[in-house]
């Protein structure tokens, strides 16, 4: 029986690995030593063609399922991994069959929660994690993705500017509708908030959760970030004729969360005393898309946030604010970013994205002044950022060494 291989972009290096092993038994040589959650199904990441991918060992139709909806996903611009190819029809010599394998392409710079909680983190990073979640679920549920399994298990986190950016990285039991019901929505949330406050539990058991935390308060959390979103992004919201401004405040608020409104309905009452609005299509993604039309930098949207702020600041100092935009933008870029982000050793380059590092030698720059009580020169901040901070921290490009199912773990959600 030939293998099968389903792919957009066919690889054939692909041919080159071991199918007629299971997972479980291929050799350590081709695999590389990345951070796995925990899953009900064996996955493992491979070195291939000088890419990192994770191959899940699942049954055909589920596997190309999942690689269908994950091709969805992709193309509504939603934030899960890219899939690259569902390999079926796998034998072992004697001629038993095997189960299916998904490759994706592994996210740089993301880790599961287990691993961030393995390192040195702030007492709010379950919160944190929480927030991004919610954000995430909250996107997922304006393209009329309903996930079926939400968890922290079945996410990927990349640091975004001080918050974290998640990411889906699991949708075997996903369904897209053209809308979701307020009870689908609900269910979402209800399985999340169960799933969480379980996975929290694994952590408190293993001592891995901070002091003070507690696991099921931490949970409910998603239900009033989720609705506060939902609300914000689809609420009603009426005032009289004479209040016409509030129109652009709403605008400017959803811009403020990070969404972009294509779509707006107004209507007016019988009389024309009031007015109604309400958003009809919003799209996340307002400061990246802005940041990456003027610099060509594609970053997450609170790193893109902050580098927007800092080039404002650029364009106040040189008292610049007439100039073009772009052109400002452009000598922001070869002046400012490109030289800090290019001065860190090669060595250390590993260890945070650009737009991260430079998110973090900013706020290095701000204690630095407030130690010194007058202004530090970035490259004053970067030169004592690469000497004192970065040394320390781990490389969060591949975390080499680092495996999370090896952490302790107490019996919770059965979650992939």
């Amino acid at each position: 029986m030939p293998l099968n291989f389903t792919a957009a972009r066919p690889d054939p290096a692909l041919l080159d690995l071991p199918w007629r092993l299971p997972l479980e038994d291929w050799p350590q040589e081709r695999l590389a030593a990345l951070p796995r959650g925990i899953s009900r199904h064996v996955v493992r990441f491979v070195k291939l063609s000088g890419r990192v991918l994770a191959v899940k060992e699942i049954k055909g139709d589920l596997a190309l399922g999942e690689y269908n909806m994950l091709r969805l996903l992709n193309r509504l611009d939603q934030p899960a991994v890219e899939p690259s190819a569902v390999v079926d029809g796998r034998l072992t010599k004697s001629g038993e069959p095997l189960d299916a394998c998904l490759i994706t392409r592994h996210l740089q710079f993301s880790l599961p929660y287990r691993a961030l909680f393995s390192q040195s983190l702030r007492a709010d990073t379950a919160a944190r994690l929480i927030d991004a979640l919610a954000v995430l679920l909250v996107r997922l549920h304006l393209a009329g993705f309903w996930w079926g399994d939400v968890s922290l298990s079945n996410t990927l986190f990349r640091r975004d500017a001080g918050a974290f950016a998640a990411y889906l990285v699991d949708a075997e039991t996903g369904r897209l509708y053209q809308k979701l019901s307020d009870g689908q929505r609900e269910h979402d949330l209800d399985i999340a908030r169960v799933n969480i406050a379980g996975e929290l539990m694994d952590l408190e058991a293993g001592e891995l959760l901070p002091v003070g935390t507690d696991p099921v308060e931490t949970a409910n959390q998603i239900m009033t970030r989720y609705a506060d979103l939902w609300k914000a992004l689809t609420g009603l919201e009426r005032f009289d004729t004479g209040d016409r401004w509030r129109v652009d405040e709403r605008i400017r608020t959803l811009n403020e969360l990070g969404f972009d409104i294509d779509e707006l309905a107004i209507t007016t009452d019988f009389d024309g005393t009031t007015i109604a609005i309400q958003p009809k299509v919003v799209d996340a993604g307002h400061h990246s898309r802005r940041l990456l039309r003027l610099t060509g930098l594609d970053v997450e949207e609170n790193q893109a946030r902050r580098l927007l702020n800092d080039l404002d600041a650029f364009r106040a100092a040189a008292d610049r604010q007439n100039d073009d935009e772009e052109i400002v933008a452009h000598d922001w870029l070869s002046r400012i970013y490109e030289p800090i982000t290019r001065s860190v050793p090669r060595q250390m380059a590993a260890k945070l994205e650009p737009a991260e590092l430079f998110h973090e030698v900013l706020e290095h720059r701000w204690y630095l002044a407030e130690r010194a009580q007058h202004d530090i020169p970035i490259e004053d901040a970067i030169a004592d950022y690469v000497a004192s901070v970065l040394p320390s921290k781990p490389d969060e490009r591949s975390v080499l060494g680092v495996d999370t199912v090896e952490l302790p773990v107490i019996a919770g959600p059965d979650v992939s």
